[in-house]
């Protein structure tokens, strides 16, 4: 294996060719963006970056000189348009043919669009650093914005929003934002915190359709006729997996690339971060996670594969997002749970059951040393009711 393809400037992709480099490999590593700029953090795009706390710079993973020192065959700016499994080669938008004897599938997500608003101005979605900075123009004290979709990242932009001075209602299609993601109960604990701050809060709503004046949004409409006017709009109902251009490769793509425990996708191509749809043996379930340390963990797991190391990648997920002053983090599978305990209200604390097996915990003002022992139990398969016994 002398040439590594990376399709993917993320930070999947990146953590990829760290690991490569720092294991000993000297072969070509050759990292493809669809974007121009070297790979960035996302996660600062709805709050840092967005308050104007940070400037875009602070963005990038890695100084110029430390990328630099990787050695890598940058290609930015260039998507993939095509893979020819048979061949080894990935087609490049402008033509370019790239060799490989190693592919890595870093490609990641783009933001879920509502149809008839391109090229609308003041109708957002949040996935780049250009969104990010387009959003943030126009944040201005008084300003009205309706997020659809109250997901994490509606929630975290409506409260860095809120703390901007602009007014803020949230859309959300279910009964209880991010019901879907932690649970009911957790969901209306973390509703009650932006009610508290002052965000419109409209739940079990459909959108029909942003409205606008010439080329400028002027509102939503409602499945119920109600129109909602709004100075701005953030979509926020999701990500589509970047994998229209495996089209006719032969690999199996299901709401992602499917991969399997080691992450392989099919021999000598991997896939990465949150593009990836992989078994985890930790849970016995599928996973495509979209969340940062996941992406880097996964990065550093197919580096080790692919150098011959080859362990299954059975992580216990974890994720954090920051609201307001609070930082709310979780480890584990919290999706499809069967049930949702809150242990504590107060400092929230709750944790969740998938058949007999404790699955996952949220928490928000609870010590390190608690979410410690409460991932060493996730991380062990501890059955429900001894988890419940080990804590009290």
């Amino acid at each position: 294996m002398n040439r590594v393809l990376i399709v993917g400037a993320s930070a999947g992709g990146l953590a990829a060719a760290e690991s490569l480099r720092r294991a000993g490999f000297g072969g070509v590593i050759t990292l493809v963006g669809d974007e121009p700029a070297p790979p960035y953090d996302r996660p600062p795009l709805s709050k840092q970056l967005l308050a104007g706390q940070w400037a875009p710079g602070k963005l990038a993973l890695r100084p110029d000189a430390d990328l630099g020192a990787l050695g890598l065959e940058l290609r930015l700016g260039l998507p993939a348009t095509g893979l020819d499994t048979g061949r080894k080669q990935v087609t490049l938008a402008d033509g370019t043919r790239l060799p490989y004897d190693t592919l890595i599938v870093a490609t990641g997500v783009r933001a879920r669009r509502l149809p008839g608003t391109d090229g609308l101005a003041g109708a957002h979605t949040l996935r780049t650093r250009p969104d990010a900075l387009a959003l943030k123009e126009r944040l201005r004290p008084g300003r009205h914005l309706v997020i659809v979709g109250a997901g994490f990242v509606g929630a975290e932009v409506a409260a860095t929003a809120r703390a901007l001075g602009v007014r803020v209602t949230l859309l959300e299609s279910g009964p209880v934002p991010l019901g879907r993601a932690v649970g009911e109960e957790a969901g209306r604990i973390m509703t009650r915190l932006h009610l508290k701050h002052g965000v419109t809060v409209r739940t079990q709503v459909s959108v029909t359709g942003i409205l606008g004046a010439g080329s400028r949004v002027t509102g939503v409409r409602l499945a119920d006729g109600t129109v909602m006017p709004a100075d701005d709009v953030l979509v926020a109902i999701g990500s589509v997996p970047n994998t229209e251009w495996l089209a006719g490769s032969g690999l199996t793509v299901r709401d992602g690339l499917v991969c399997d425990e080691f992450c392989a996708a099919a021999e000598n191509v991997y896939g990465v971060g949150d593009v990836a749809r992989w078994h985890n043996p930790l849970f016995g379930t599928a996973m495509r996670i979209e969340h940062r340390t996941n992406a880097a963990e996964q990065g550093m797991a197919v580096a080790r594969n692919i150098l011959g190391e080859p362990r299954p990648f059975a992580p216990v997920p974890y994720f954090w997002s920051d609201q307001y002053d609070i930082k709310f983090q979780a480890y584990g599978n919290l999706r499809d749970h069967d049930e949702a305990l809150v242990l504590d209200r107060d400092r929230l604390l709750v944790v969740y059951r998938k058949a007999d097996r404790l699955v996952g915990v949220l928490a928000a003002g609870q010590t390190p040393r608690t979410l410690r022992a409460w991932r060493g139990l996730i991380a062990a398969r501890t059955p429900w009711t001894a988890a419940l016994t080990t804590a009290a």
